[in-house]
Formats: structure tokens, sequence, C-alpha cells
């Protein structure tokens, strides 16, 4: 119960980074769309991928690794 608690935490915390560094890239630019929405949703799935693999090396480096107690 502990654990998923700090996982979600430790997601969450990375998917607020990850969207604020994604945010300085400008899509718009690369992608090359009139539609907004296209590159909102690209930058959700960018920001939920980096938070993803950022969780699992943090929790791989810690928590699996006995680090954690």
């Amino acid at each position: 119960m502990v654990f998923s608690i700090l996982k979600y935490c430790i997601f969450l915390v990375c998917f607020i980074l990850s969207v604020y560094a994604c945010s300085s890239i400008q899509f718009e630019k690369i992608c090359k769309v009139q539609k907004s929405g296209k590159v909102i949703t690209l930058l959700f799935l960018i920001s939920f991928v980096l938070a993803y693999l950022a969780t699992q090396a943090i929790l791989d480096l810690t928590i699996y690794n006995g680090l954690g107690g």
C-alpha cells in the first residue's frame, strides 16, 4: 500500500517536471499543424512517457535494489 502511494507520488512529480520541460519545445513549428489540440495531445503523450520512464529509473535505482529500506 505504501509502495504504490510512493510510486504514484514519484510519477506525479516526474509528470509535472516533464510537462514543464517539454513545454519549452515549440511543437507547433515541428509539426506544422493548424489545430493546437493535436499539439497539446502530443505534449501530453510525450510527457506521460517521459514521466513513466523517469519513475521506473528512479525506482530501479533505489527501491527495487534495496536502497529504500
